[in-house]
């Protein structure tokens, strides 16, 4: 089966099906609009998390930090903020770079939450630019700085997602396969892209593999489950 085509959807809310062909379609459609929209999902969902100050006690490490460098990270994050929108403009391109140089030669010196901090806004502003493999990078950094914690399954879904702008599926499904590895929130939101990525390179058998996987390990789920659901129907009609 050919890459499918990616269309946009007026309605995202989950619909009891009427019959097999018309949850088919409404699935393909729901699931082409996530596919195209997922970049600003994850990285709108990666700020605000970064913002939180609870964010140092989820990583365990919020007594021991030094407060320079929390301060450091809080400043790098407010100068993003007010960078962001220019990001690619050219007049700006110097003073985005600097703002990495800074990041680059931070993260190193510092650990757990500021170093993770600095990552995870490399990461964006990487992302912004549109310069994947350098955000799979950051992201994989995020992860490690924040190994044991919330941050690292969120950081290597991110990854994935990287990988899967890069054009390389095949790698793309393992990282997602990392990501649904952990318990968090993305986890049954990683599965399904597992599923998603080998339908669209003709792997029926493992696209239906881990689209039952996603049931069977998330039967409650609301969203991907239903999804996958609708997949495995129109797959197995085929």
């Amino acid at each position: 089966m050919a890459k499918e085509k990616l269309e946009k959807t007026e309605k995202l809310e989950i619909v009891e099906p009427v019959k097999v062909e018309s949850e088919g379609k409404f699935a393909q459609k729901l699931s082409d609009f996530i596919q195209k929209n997922r970049v600003g999902f994850f990285i709108g969902l990666l700020v605000v998390i970064g913002g939180l100050v609870a964010f140092s006690t989820a990583l365990g490490i919020a007594r021991g930090l030094n407060a320079k460098a929390i301060a450091q990270v809080e400043d790098f994050s407010s100068r993003f903020d007010v960078l962001q929108m220019d990001i690619n403009s050219e007049e700006k391109a110097a003073d985005v770079q600097a703002f990495l140089d800074e990041l680059v030669a931070f993260a190193p010196k510092h650990k757990g939450y500021a170093r993770a901090r600095a990552f995870i806004i490399m990461a964006n502003i990487y992302a912004d630019k549109k310069n994947w493999t350098e955000a799979e990078k950051a992201w994989n950094n995020a992860a490690v700085a924040g190994v044991g914690a919330y941050i690292e399954p969120v950081a290597l879904y991110n990854a994935a997602v990287a990988v899967e702008e890069q054009g390389d599926l095949p790698r793309a499904i393992e990282s997602y396969a990392k990501a649904a590895d952990f318990d968090f929130p993305g986890a049954s939101r990683a599965q399904f892209a597992i599923g998603r990525l080998n339908e669209s390179q003709s792997n029926k058998d493992a696209a239906l593999e881990a689209y039952r996987a996603l049931l069977s390990k998330w039967p409650d789920d609301q969203v991907w489950s239903n999804l996958a659901q609708s997949r495995i129907i129109s797959l197995s009609v085929k």
